[in-house]
């Protein structure tokens, strides 16, 4: 049993008060790792934030939609055209200019994981139904940066594709988005997440590109995250720069380590975050909660 503490911190005027997370780490079937049982005496870790309602995840009626569209962008970065996924709010006005979310994949996903096991368009119609969100655009892409390469090839051989989005991304796919959307151009106005592979991704494009994003969440993060030495390069910058970090993980996700480690190294360097573990495993159970509480705190 480990006991975790997180300290008081503030991301744009939303102060959270430090409390303890008693967390039972158990390892949890992904990427190669071995699931085993837990112990059902040990206490459960305390949370955050309120359970969403229940059917947060599921279509309402009567209740006005976002729109998703599919659309193509030419990449330079590999030479090819590429597809992602643009969620448009309710009441959406191109005479209004909108505050953007990148929100990626994991490993095994592509442009439609988010949609289709996430149920990501539902969640933010729900929320915005709630009148919980600031109206944003959410572009879901491909984070897998190849012309041909797909989740079903060896994962050895899609790895570099993975890095080497961030070059698509800043170069190619953000100023495709400021081209044909009314959007909010300023860091601020920015903000990268992503779950499990596309969770590291956040982290190492975010963290590393503080004048282009605000607004940073990984959600069970994969080993592609860097270590903490090279996501952060200045604390007091890093700190000073950021509106909002969240690092999240599962209770009985095998990944767990990675978010943990980071966590405790954000607090020697006195890093504001937001530390958040909820009941579950590396699955779109805690993805979808995720999404959930992570929409709401953006663009404050």
């Amino acid at each position: 049993m480990t006991v975790y503490l997180l300290s008081q911190n503030h991301f744009g005027g939303v102060m959270f008060r430090g409390l303890l997370l008693i967390v039972s780490f158990i390892s949890f079937t992904t990427l190669g790792l071995e699931a085993q049982t837990g112990d059902p005496k040990k206490e459960e870790p305390k949370k955050k934030f309120d359970a969403p309602p229940k059917g947060f995840d599921t279509k309402r009626d009567k209740i006005e939609r976002g729109k998703v569209e599919l659309i193509e962008y030419e990449s330079k970065t590999i030479g090819a055209k590429r597809k992602a996924n643009v969620y448009t709010p309710p009441g959406f006005s191109k005479d209004q200019k909108y505050p953007v979310l990148y929100l990626l994949h994991g490993i095994g996903g592509d442009e439609n994981e988010w949609l289709r096991g996430g149920a990501a368009n539902v969640i933010l119609d729900n929320l915005y139904a709630e009148k919980k969100l600031v109206p944003m655009i959410v572009v879901i892409p491909n984070g897998r940066a190849s012309k041909d390469l797909t989740a079903k090839d060896p994962i050895p051989k899609q790895s570099p594709a993975f890095a080497a989005f961030e070059k698509d991304l800043l170069n190619d796919l953000i100023p495709y988005i400021e081209k044909n959307y009314p959007v909010k151009a300023d860091r601020e106005s920015r903000a990268i997440a992503g779950l499990s592979m596309g969770g590291g991704q956040s982290l190492n494009f975010g963290l590393g590109n503080l004048d282009t994003f605000a607004y940073v969440g990984g959600f069970s993060s994969a080993p592609n995250t860097k270590p903490f030495s090279a996501l952060v390069k200045d604390p007091k910058e890093t700190a000073k720069k950021l509106k909002l970090l969240w690092i999240s993980c599962g209770d009985r996700d095998g990944l767990i380590k990675i978010s943990q480690n980071l966590h405790e190294a954000l607090e020697k360097e006195k890093i504001p975050h937001i530390w958040q573990v909820d009941s579950g495993g590396h699955d779109f159970n805690i993805w979808k909660l995720n999404l959930y509480q992570f929409t709401p705190l953006l663009f404050r």
